[in-house]
Protein backbone atom coordinates (compact mmCIF):
# COMPACT_ATOMS: atom_id res chain seq x y z
CA UNK A 1 0.00 0.00 0.00
CA UNK A 2 1.38 3.41 -0.96
CA UNK A 3 2.08 5.89 2.03
CA UNK A 4 -0.52 8.28 0.72
CA UNK A 5 -3.29 5.79 0.55
CA UNK A 6 -2.04 4.56 4.32
CA UNK A 7 -1.49 7.87 5.23
CA UNK A 8 -5.79 8.81 4.65
CA UNK A 9 -6.59 5.50 5.93
CA UNK A 10 -5.20 6.48 9.25
CA UNK A 11 -6.41 9.56 9.51
CA UNK A 12 -9.96 8.24 8.61
CA UNK A 13 -10.34 6.33 11.21
CA UNK A 14 -8.73 8.84 13.41
CA UNK A 15 -11.90 11.18 12.47
CA UNK A 16 -14.26 9.07 13.01
CA UNK A 17 -13.01 8.26 16.33
CA UNK A 18 -12.33 11.84 17.15
CA UNK A 19 -16.03 12.02 16.10
CA UNK A 20 -17.44 9.70 18.62
CA UNK A 21 -15.40 10.64 21.29
CA UNK A 22 -16.81 14.69 20.62
CA UNK A 23 -20.57 12.81 20.27
CA UNK A 24 -19.92 10.68 23.48
CA UNK A 25 -18.47 14.25 25.57
CA UNK A 26 -21.83 16.20 23.96
CA UNK A 27 -24.84 13.50 24.94
CA UNK A 28 -23.31 12.69 28.62
CA UNK A 29 -21.64 15.84 29.48
CA UNK A 30 -23.52 18.87 28.02
CA UNK A 31 -23.23 22.36 29.12
CA UNK A 32 -25.43 25.25 28.74
CA UNK A 33 -23.18 26.66 26.07
CA UNK A 34 -23.69 23.32 24.09
CA UNK A 35 -27.30 22.89 24.45
CA UNK A 36 -27.89 26.41 23.11
CA UNK A 37 -25.52 25.87 20.17
CA UNK A 38 -27.08 22.44 19.20
CA UNK A 39 -27.52 23.04 15.57
CA UNK A 40 -23.80 23.86 15.22
CA UNK A 41 -22.76 21.02 16.84
CA UNK A 42 -24.98 18.72 14.94
CA UNK A 43 -23.80 19.95 11.45
CA UNK A 44 -19.97 20.06 12.55
CA UNK A 45 -21.05 16.09 13.34
CA UNK A 46 -22.61 15.41 10.38
CA UNK A 47 -19.93 16.53 8.32
CA UNK A 48 -17.34 15.67 10.30
CA UNK A 49 -19.10 11.90 10.18
CA UNK A 50 -19.98 11.46 6.98
CA UNK A 51 -16.38 12.95 5.39
CA UNK A 52 -14.77 10.57 7.92
CA UNK A 53 -16.05 8.06 5.84
CA UNK A 54 -15.53 9.95 2.36
CA UNK A 55 -11.33 10.03 3.27
CA UNK A 56 -11.41 6.46 3.57
CA UNK A 57 -13.15 5.94 0.45
CA UNK A 58 -10.23 8.27 -1.14
CA UNK A 59 -7.83 6.29 0.86
CA UNK A 60 -8.66 2.75 -0.37
CA UNK A 61 -9.04 4.21 -4.28
CA UNK A 62 -5.35 5.94 -3.53
CA UNK A 63 -4.60 2.25 -3.00
CA UNK A 64 -5.69 0.94 -6.46
CA UNK A 65 -4.98 4.05 -8.58
CA UNK A 66 -2.58 6.22 -7.32
CA UNK A 67 -2.95 9.38 -8.33
CA UNK A 68 -2.66 13.58 -7.39
CA UNK A 69 -6.23 13.93 -7.91
CA UNK A 70 -7.14 11.89 -5.22
CA UNK A 71 -4.19 13.05 -3.09
CA UNK A 72 -5.78 16.20 -3.18
CA UNK A 73 -9.22 15.41 -2.12
CA UNK A 74 -8.19 13.54 0.50
CA UNK A 75 -6.19 16.64 1.66
CA UNK A 76 -8.66 18.93 1.02
CA UNK A 77 -11.12 16.58 3.42
CA UNK A 78 -8.63 16.88 6.24
CA UNK A 79 -8.24 20.37 5.88
CA UNK A 80 -12.42 21.00 5.31
CA UNK A 81 -12.93 19.03 8.25
CA UNK A 82 -10.56 20.83 10.61
CA UNK A 83 -11.89 24.30 9.04
CA UNK A 84 -15.44 23.78 9.10
CA UNK A 85 -16.40 21.27 11.62
CA UNK A 86 -13.62 21.93 13.53
CA UNK A 87 -14.52 25.52 13.90
CA UNK A 88 -18.40 24.79 14.27
CA UNK A 89 -17.54 22.41 17.70
CA UNK A 90 -15.18 25.64 18.85
CA UNK A 91 -18.17 27.51 17.97
CA UNK A 92 -20.69 25.35 19.69
CA UNK A 93 -18.81 23.99 22.60
CA UNK A 94 -16.27 26.48 23.76
CA UNK A 95 -18.34 29.09 22.57
CA UNK A 96 -15.43 30.55 20.50
CA UNK A 97 -16.25 32.76 17.45
CA UNK A 98 -13.41 34.43 16.92
CA UNK A 99 -12.57 31.59 14.39
CA UNK A 100 -15.85 31.32 12.87
CA UNK A 101 -14.91 33.46 9.91
CA UNK A 102 -12.96 30.02 9.03
CA UNK A 103 -16.12 27.82 8.32
CA UNK A 104 -17.20 28.86 5.04
CA UNK A 105 -13.64 28.13 3.68
CA UNK A 106 -14.22 24.74 5.11
CA UNK A 107 -16.99 24.50 3.02
CA UNK A 108 -15.12 25.28 -0.35
CA UNK A 109 -12.50 23.01 0.72
CA UNK A 110 -15.07 20.50 1.08
CA UNK A 111 -16.14 21.13 -2.65
CA UNK A 112 -13.05 21.73 -4.11
CA UNK A 113 -12.42 18.14 -2.39
CA UNK A 114 -15.41 16.15 -4.06
CA UNK A 115 -14.30 18.11 -7.21
CA UNK A 116 -10.76 16.29 -6.96
CA UNK A 117 -12.59 13.24 -6.56
CA UNK A 118 -14.15 13.35 -9.44
CA UNK A 119 -11.22 13.68 -11.69
CA UNK A 120 -9.44 11.33 -9.79
CA UNK A 121 -12.41 8.80 -10.74
CA UNK A 122 -12.36 9.58 -14.27
CA UNK A 123 -8.66 9.60 -14.86
CA UNK A 124 -8.88 6.30 -13.27
CA UNK A 125 -11.26 4.82 -15.08
CA UNK A 126 -9.46 5.89 -18.34
CA UNK A 127 -6.18 4.14 -16.92
CA UNK A 128 -7.64 1.14 -15.60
Amino acid sequence: MNATAKTFLVIAAFLALSSIILGTIAAHAPSEQLIAAKQWFDTAMQYHQFHSLALLAVGLLAAHWPSRWFAAAGGLMIVATVLFSGTLYLRSMAGLHAVHWLTPYGGWCYLAAWLALIGGVLTASRRA
